[in-house]
């Protein structure tokens, strides 16, 4: 049975330009209002806190940025794994993944002096705690600040790489 991409030669282009299109609108809601929670944010949250349970055993400071890092390393794994299969355009999208998940992280860092906002389970705020043993919590704002710019620049890469690549053929399409 053919794939619906192979229906017609140029599907899968449209296919790839429509989603890029969507991730970019999405992206650009998100950099407007970083603060407003969306469904892939749940799926965020969750990848988040299993981060402080696979890092708890490594210690408290690792373990409370754990979620973090999980939170990064994750998306960044499918990264590497689509750049190494020769799949640029959907390690376009984990870019775009990883952006997204910078926005968040910024918000969570730019709440650490105020925490005002809701955590999962109540217990410590992650970005105060970490900020604070690192003698920076006034810092909060700057900080999460950078974070926010790198996911912008981050989420401008992907999208145009994402235009870019959305036009090529994959190897899959050309040898068919």
């Amino acid at each position: 049975m053919r794939s619906i991409a192979l229906a017609h030669p140029r599907t899968g282009e449209w296919a790839r330009l429509a989603l890029t299109t969507a991730l970019a609108l999405y992206g650009a809601l998100c950099i407007a209002r970083p603060e407003v929670y969306r469904l892939l944010d749940g799926v965020d949250l969750l990848i988040h806190e299993a981060g402080h349970v696979v890092f708890a055993p490594f210690g408290e400071f690792v373990g409370f940025l754990g979620g973090t890092l999980l939170q990064l390393l994750l998306p960044a794994a499918f990264l590497v794994s689509f750049l190494r299969r020769g799949e640029p355009y959907a390690a376009t999208v984990v870019l775009w993944w990883i952006a997204q998940n910078l926005w968040n992280i910024s918000v969570y860092m730019r709440d650490a002096r105020s925490q005002a906002l809701p955590l999962v389970g109540g217990g410590e705020h992650d970005w105060g705690y970490l900020l604070g043993r690192l003698g920076l919590l006034e810092h909060d704002q700057t900080l999460g600040g950078l974070v926010q710019l790198l996911g912008i620049f981050l989420f401008g890469v992907a999208i145009l790489q994402g235009f870019h690549h959305a036009r090529a053929r994959p190897a899959a399409e050309v040898s068919t």
